[in-house]
């Protein structure tokens, strides 16, 4: 993706974003944590709820994530979380959309608040999704885990 001004075409920013979730009991507490990383430099983002869901936790690190960017990126997303990987490079989200929030087993769809708030983003931006194995070592991962678990305990302290 190329952006084109009436100056000629831009470059497009390439944002490294890392993102995990975190929830104790599910519901329960629960945090989330984002790396946002261009050109050397690192912004932290995590926030929490007092009575949520993990895949809530995953959706909203992502969304909050590509929400402060202010101008469409390139963004190679790397989670954890399989909910959000596999639900957008699987096509899984479009199909429930498309069906009105109902899924393949005819069961109504989860969270659709969230990704209600998430597909404009994704058009927005142009995301490569990498999936990796939580808790193994993957250090922005690990980063990103302590930012949402510090939310997820701070959450079940007000809640």
């Amino acid at each position: 993706m190329v952006i084109t001004t009436d100056k000629g075409a831009l470059a497009i920013k390439t944002i490294e974003m890392f993102s995990d979730g975190a929830c104790s009991g599910n519901p329960g507490p629960g945090g989330y944590g984002v790396i946002l990383r261009f050109a050397g430099r690192e912004k932290e983002l995590s926030g929490g709820e007092a009575m949520t869901t993990n895949n809530r936790m995953e959706l909203l690190g992502v969304i909050e994530g590509l929400s402060a960017l202010k101008e469409p990126c390139r963004v190679i997303l790397t989670t954890d979380s399989k909910y959000v990987v596999d639900s957008v490079t699987k096509g899984w989200v479009y199909g429930w959309k498309k069906k009105g929030w109902i899924k393949s087993d005819k069961k109504p769809a989860l969270n659709v608040d969230l990704w209600e708030r998430l597909l404009p983003l994704l058009e927005r931006h142009e995301v490569t999704f990498n999936w990796v194995k939580g808790h193994a070592g993957h250090p922005e991962n690990e980063r990103c885990d302590r930012l949402a678990v510090e939310e997820r305990d701070k959450a079940a302290l007000k809640g």
